[in-house]
């Protein structure tokens, strides 16, 4: 009996030792501002991840999070993946197409990677942070974000599992007979030292026009214009593999998947990466008709890479005017505000601060659906070293990065190779994710930053209250009830071009419980000016509740002591009042 009860001790206390074990471990570490303490769902910021796992992860804050968070495939890419989209909301509060939306996506060139991660980041921090920050718990109250993390999950997982370059493929997959010989992808790129990367060859020649750098043998110098080098640069990895002298000249692609969507669309010899028509590609024409099915979308993010741009439309000059000054005061306070958020980071216009795009995607949701749209271009040197050298930096800051902060992770040294084509080659150079890409340790930071940015623009999406509900007694049984609607936000329930083009429909304001003899909007209340609504007069029609601004409306009614008064706004979400 001794026995067992010395072992029921000894169980006991070990049982003891591991929750003390536990709990001493639990306060080794402590939550740092501004981020989730315990995550139901852990990922790791410093790396990036397949279309797989992206969608391994969607899937996860789903399941960990199911009143807030929602998957759904909207469609399939060329090659017949899904398109994955979450829906982030506090469902408790209502559907989510009855409140304002923001509309994010990344990754629509393959090669612009990390719009994925920064993307999911958004999502992920939204639901974790839900239960401890009044913040966020009140604005997915208020409003929706639609989440699609990646457009073009082919193109992402090439990138990733099959020899390219910082800049390939920026396509999807789509095979196309790039060269013109009636061939369609017969010359691909080709990894001759098998690591993965395609990086640069040269060769030693009587006539080169290069030096190794004596102090850094990574670095080809220009000799000058009077002295013969030793090398010469042959381009990228690769060979001839179709025999007509150019090496690499017919792989995936070519073409631009944003310069696909249907506004100011030009064909190919106009715009270089343009296909048939609009949304010839089903990618893009799944996240069109998933936004016209949700006229709830207010605001919308694309993530691109690279440069530290916040970009907002028209891509071309033929287009400046429609983007009215109304709404350009809107994207500059947004953006302008960005600006101080994203260190290193410019807000510019596409088409007098970049080039010239036709068919590109932020200009169809806003010329289209009249939504406020940026593209935030991803990663600035600036990050490197807090120096403002450039968008993307010099090779020799990139070189300084290698040396200093990766030690030596970024850069394949030259090696020798035997060519079949140009002898004894030498192949090295930067790796396809360093330059456009974010190393690692950069990648969290600006991923808070811009998600910080995009928070901000989708909180700024309207959010309409009903206040200050007068009643005047008229005599005879008659009284007038007038109601104000203030939008509590910098946006307003319909953009100049949505007014312009009739796109969405009106705000309706609705009296019951009472009997309506009148409905008016208010125009001038001081003078007395009114515009009457002769038909259905309980449901008034707005044009439009300015970002912070209000709209007056006003019934005669003939009866009704107790009442309510709802506001239905398609982007402005939904508010009512009772007396």
């Amino acid at each position: 009996m001794k026995t067992k009860n010395l072992i029921v001790a000894l169980a006991l206390g070990a049982l003891s030792l591991g929750s003390f074990e536990a709990t001493a471990q639990q306060e080794n570490y402590f939550r740092a501002i501004g981020t989730p303490h315990k995550p139901k769902v852990e990922i790791a910021w410093n790396r990036y991840y397949s279309a797989e796992g992206l969608w391994d992860w969607m899937k996860k804050i789903a399941a960990a999070h199911p009143d807030l968070a929602k998957v759904e495939a909207i469609g399939k890419s060329v090659e017949g993946r899904d398109i994955l989209t979450l829906t982030i909301t506090d469902f408790s509060t209502g559907k989510d197409t009855d409140k304002p939306a923001m509309w994010i996506d990344g990754n629509i060139h393959s090669n612009e990677v990390q719009g994925a991660e920064f993307s999911l980041y958004v999502a992920w921090y939204l639901t974790e942070m839900h239960a401890d920050n009044e913040f966020v718990k009140q604005l997915l109250k208020d409003k929706t974000f639609y989440i699609t993390p990646t457009i073009n999950p082919d193109a992402r997982n090439n990138f990733f599992k099959e020899p390219n370059n910082a800049n390939t493929p920026r396509s999807g997959m789509m095979v196309l007979d790039n060269d013109g010989d009636g061939m369609a992808g017969e010359d691909r790129m080709d990894d001759l030292d098998g690591d993965g990367h395609i990086t640069m060859m040269i060769r030693k020649s009587p006539t080169g026009r290069y030096i190794k750098d004596p102090l850094d043998p990574r670095r080809l110098m220009a000799v000058g214009p009077s002295q013969v080098g030793e090398y010469e640069i042959l381009g990228q990895e690769g060979t001839d593999n179709d025999g007509d002298g150019q090496v690499n000249d017919d792989g995936v692609g070519y073409y631009d998947p944003n310069r696909d969507w249907g506004w100011n669309w030009q064909p190919d010899y106009i715009q270089r990466g343009a296909l048939k028509y609009p949304f010839t590609l089903p990618e893009n024409r799944s996240v069109m008709e998933f936004v016209m099915k949700h006229p709830n979308i207010a605001g919308a993010q694309s993530f691109h890479n690279s440069g530290g741009m916040i970009l907002r439309g028209p891509g071309a000059e033929e287009d400046v005017n429609t983007y009215n000054q109304d709404d350009i005061r809107i994207y500059d306070a947004i953006g302008k505000k960005g600006e101080e958020m994203i260190p290193g980071y410019r807000y510019l216009t596409v088409y007098k601060d970049l080039y010239s795009v036709f068919g590109g995607e932020l200009d169809w949701f806003y010329g289209n659906r009249g939504v406020f749209t940026y593209s935030n271009e991803l990663m600035v040197s600036y990050l490197y070293f807090h120096q403002q050298s450039g968008g993307r930096g010099s090779q020799d800051e990139q070189f300084k990065v290698d040396e200093l902060l990766t030690f030596g992770d970024a850069y394949v040294n030259y090696k020798e190779f035997t060519h079949p084509q140009f002898g004894t080659v030498e192949i090295g150079g930067f790796k396809k994710t360093f330059g456009r890409a974010h190393p690692g340790f950069l990648l969290e930071q600006d991923a808070h930053r811009n998600a910080a940015f995009t928070i901000y623009h989708a909180y700024h999406t309207p959010k309409l209250s009903i206040l200050d509900v007068k009643e005047e007694d008229l005599g005879g049984g008659l009284k007038a009830i007038t109601a104000t609607v203030f939008n509590e936000r910098l946006m307003p329930t319909h953009a100049s071009q949505d007014l312009k083009y009739k796109i969405e429909r009106p705000d309706y304001v609705t009296i019951s419980g009472a009997k309506v003899v009148a409905g008016f909007v208010v125009e001038d209340e001081d003078m007395k000016k009114f515009k009457e609504q002769k038909f259905s007069p309980e449901k008034i029609a707005v044009e439009n509740v300015p970002g912070m601004g209000a709209v007056k409306v006003k019934w005669i009614v003939s009866s009704g002591s107790s009442y309510s008064i709802t506001v239905d706004s398609a982007k402005g979400g939904k508010a009512s009042w009772k007396k």
